[in-house]
């Protein structure tokens, strides 16, 4: 899975490995620790590059099948990503760090002033990790969509909520970023292995996902979707 890698990854600096330094920790330096194949990692990621924060957060990538001892005792020891570096502490999970930069830092909001909005922004992240696992756990039935259905079907309402715009909140939002990094890639994962096309049938998705596109904080961050299907195919043992 090394050998999957963001497609601006000539930008970017090389993940740190086992036999990396560590950065000087505590030194007043705000650091974002992330992996760049890590879809939850690139939740944050997005936030930082949309939030317009590429100077103010420096992005610390790490070789996750290679870690470097370091990182688990020195900076954050449940030892995965992503972890934030900020004001002299370190915060995880990533739906809680995509919220704490936008209250933390400047730049566009990510959460809306309407209330009815932002009552639904928390169903929807609620409903993130449930989504995403089902999708994951089914991907080995080649033959069964109905799970793959319902999941998807439930996107397709939600993006029919509010009409002010393509995106789940109308504008782009957290929960845009919540869910970007997992929907390409099962795209991808879903039409090789099941010849399923999450959005037939499916308006609202396709165009979600077209206008997705256009927004560079999302787009720096991809992953080579083939790259990343030989690596999930070879986790779950598919072949």
């Amino acid at each position: 899975m090394a050998a999957v890698t963001p497609r601006s990854i000539a930008t970017l600096p090389p993940s740190l490995d086992s036999t990396s330094e560590p950065p000087t920790l505590f030194d007043g330096t705000t650091r974002l620790y992330i992996s760049y194949i890590c879809p939850y990692a690139r939740r944050t990621w997005i936030a930082r590059n949309y939030k317009g924060l590429q100077e103010k957060i420096k992005l610390v990538p790490i070789d996750m099948q290679n870690r470097p001892a370091w990182y688990k005792e020195k900076v954050y020891s449940p030892n995965k990503v992503p972890s934030l570096e900020h004001n002299n502490e370190v915060q995880g999970e990533s739906l809680d760090l995509v919220k704490y930069i936008d209250v933390h830092f400047e730049g566009p909001s990510l959460t809306p002033d309407d209330p009815a909005k932002q009552q639904f922004a928390e169903e929807l992240l609620s409903y993130s990790g449930s989504f995403n696992m089902t999708i994951y756990k089914n991907l080995p039935a080649t033959s069964d969509v109905g799970k793959d259905d319902a999941a998807f079907d439930k996107l397709e309402e939600a993006l029919s909520k509010f009409s002010d715009g393509p995106f789940f909140l109308g504008q782009f939002s957290l929960v845009d970023i919540a869910y970007a990094p997992f929907i390409e890639p099962f795209q991808t994962f879903l039409h090789s292995l099941k010849n399923y096309d999450i959005t037939h049938g499916r308006p609202k998705l396709a165009l979600w996902i077209e206008e997705l596109n256009k927004i560079d904080a999302y787009t720096e961050t991809k992953i080579d979707p083939q790259e990343l299907l030989v690596a999930t195919k070879k986790r779950l043992g598919i072949a």
